[in-house]
C-alpha cells in the first residue's frame, strides 16, 4: 500500500514545487513594517529610488538631498523624500483540525504519495510559500491550530528558518474540533506589527464568527490571503449508499445518514459558506483563494500568482 501522506519534512518540497518556486516572486501590495531593505514599500520615508514627497529643510539634513529646482522656484529649502523598500514579515496559519484530515478519492497525488489529505495538501502549499520567501530574504512564521494554537514559529529570515516549518508542518497531524475564529483573534492580537498573514484551512466554523475574525487582522493592518481548500466530494457530495458517516473531529462519533435525504441541503449549505467568505474577503481587500484538492499543488500556486 502507498504512503497516503508526507512523513519526512524533506518530502514537502519536491523538485515539481521548487522548481516552479524559481520563476515567481511575492510582492506585497500594501506598505509593509521591516527591518532590512527589500522588495517591499515601507510605510516610512527613507532616500531610496521612488520619490514621495517633499518636507522642508531643517539643521542638520543631508543638503544633497535639498530640490533646488523647488528652491529656484520659492526661494525655500526643501528635501525630497523617497519611500523605503523593507523585508516582510509573513505568519502562515495552517488548520491541523480533524477535517482536514479528509482524503478525498480525488485527490491530487505529489512527490509520489497518492490521495493525499486536506492538511496534507496545505503542507504542501505552506511548505512551498515558506520556501519563496525566505529566498527572498522574508521573514515567514509559522501558527498551526485546531481547537487553539498547537504551534507558533515566530517569523525569522534566516535559511534555517525553512527547516524549522518544515519539520513542524511533518510533525503535526491533524486532530481535534476546529475553533478557527478563536484562534484568529488570538494569533491578530499577537502580530507585533502589520505584514503578511496567509491562512491555509478548510473553514470549517460559523461563517459570521469567522468572518469578523479575518476583520481583526485587517484592522491590525495586515494584508490578508486566504487558501480555502475543499476536497472534491465536499463540492458534490456523490455519496450514494445508506451508511455510518465517521466524524473527523469528535472521536467516536458516527451518523447513520442516507445521502440522498441530505445531499441538497448540504450542497446548498458548502455553497452559502463559500459565498459568505468570499464576499468578506472581497469587502476587505483579502485576496480568496478557493482550492480543490484535485487540483495539483503547483498548478493552484502558478494560477493564484498569475493572477496576483
Amino acid at each position: 500500500m502507498a504512503e497516503t501522506g508526507p512523513t519526512q519534512f524533506s518530502d514537502l518540497l519536491p523538485k515539481e514545487i521548487t522548481n516552479m518556486i524559481g520563476r515567481l516572486e511575492f510582492l506585497a501590495r500594501s506598505a509593509k513594517e521591516g527591518t532590512i531593505n527589500g522588495r517591499h514599500t515601507s510605510p516610512h520615508k527613507g532616500f531610496s529610488v521612488e520619490f514621495a514627497e517633499h518636507r522642508q529643510y531643517v539643521s542638520g539634513d543631508d543638503l544633497r538631498n535639498l530640490d533646488w529646482r523647488v528652491y529656484g522656484k520659492s526661494d525655500r529649502y526643501y528635501i525630497k523624500q523617497y519611500i523605503e523598500e523593507t523585508n516582510m514579515r509573513a505568519t502562515i496559519l495552517v488548520d491541523a483540525s480533524g477535517s482536514m484530515g479528509y482524503k478525498g478519492d480525488k485527490s491530487t497525488s505529489l512527490g509520489g504519495k497518492e490521495n493525499i489529505s486536506k492538511y496534507d495538501y496545505g503542507r504542501y502549499l505552506a511548505a512551498a510559500l515558506t520556501y519563496l520567501l525566505i529566498r527572498q530574504q522574508d521573514a515567514v512564521g509559522l501558527v498551526t491550530f485546531a481547537d487553539g494554537i498547537r504551534q507558533y514559529l515566530r517569523p525569522a529570515a534566516k535559511p534555517s528558518q525553512v527547516r524549522k516549518v518544515l519539520e513542524e508542518l511533518a510533525a503535526t497531524e491533524p486532530a481535534e474540533d476546529t475553533r478557527c475564529a478563536d484562534t484568529f483573534h488570538e494569533i491578530a492580537d499577537r502580530i507585533p506589527s502589520r505584514g503578511l498573514v496567509i491562512i491555509i484551512s478548510d473553514l470549517f466554523d460559523d461563517a459570521e464568527a469567522i468572518k469578523k475574525a479575518l476583520h481583526h487582522f485587517r484592522y491590525r493592518n495586515h494584508e490578508l490571503v486566504v487558501f480555502h481548500l475543499m476536497a472534491e466530494e465536499e463540492f458534490t457530495f456523490p455519496f450514494e449508499k445508506f451508511d455510518d458517516f465517521k466524524c473527523l473531529e469528535i472521536e467516536g462519533r458516527r451518523l447513520n445518514i442516507d445521502p440522498s435525504t441530505i445531499r441538497a441541503s448540504s450542497l446548498d449549505r458548502v455553497q452559502a459558506h463559500l459565498k459568505s467568505i468570499e464576499l468578506a474577503c472581497g469587502q476587505m481587500q483579502a485576496d480568496y483563494v478557493p482550492i480543490n484538492t484535485s487540483t495539483p499543488v503547483p498548478e493552484a500556486l502558478f494560477s493564484y500568482f498569475s493572477q496576483r
